[in-house]
């Protein structure tokens, strides 16, 4: 299970538009670097990141070796509507991870 950090406002009035944070912890080994006996370490990273606001995707991003670890991630998004927002990190090795917040429009 990783390990992440989320900052959505718990509310927003409609039509503002809102800051939303990720970070999730996360090696992102390249699979370039050598292991003490000089073979390449497995490659294991975050590929893709997506954000649905109600099964509609309103933000998403493919990784690549290059990103550091733990990416993190910020964007921003007009609030019309309360809602709930779901977070999904995928990667190597069958890797998924999802996590969701509620967003109160007044």
């Amino acid at each position: 299970m990783a390990r992440t950090l989320i900052r959505v406002p718990a509310t927003a009035t409609r039509g503002e538009v809102i800051e939303i944070r990720t970070l999730i912890q996360h090696p992102m080994e390249t699979g370039y670097r050598p292991d003490a006996a000089g073979r390449l370490l497995v490659r294991d990273i975050i590929t893709r990141f997506t954000c649905h606001f109600d099964n509609r995707l309103v933000f998403e991003a493919m990784l690549h070796s290059a990103i550091a670890a733990n990416p993190y991630l910020t964007f921003t998004l007009r609030a019309e509507a309360s809602g709930v927002l779901a977070f999904a990190w995928d990667g190597d090795h069958d890797f998924r991870h999802v996590e969701t917040r509620a967003l109160t429009v007044t």
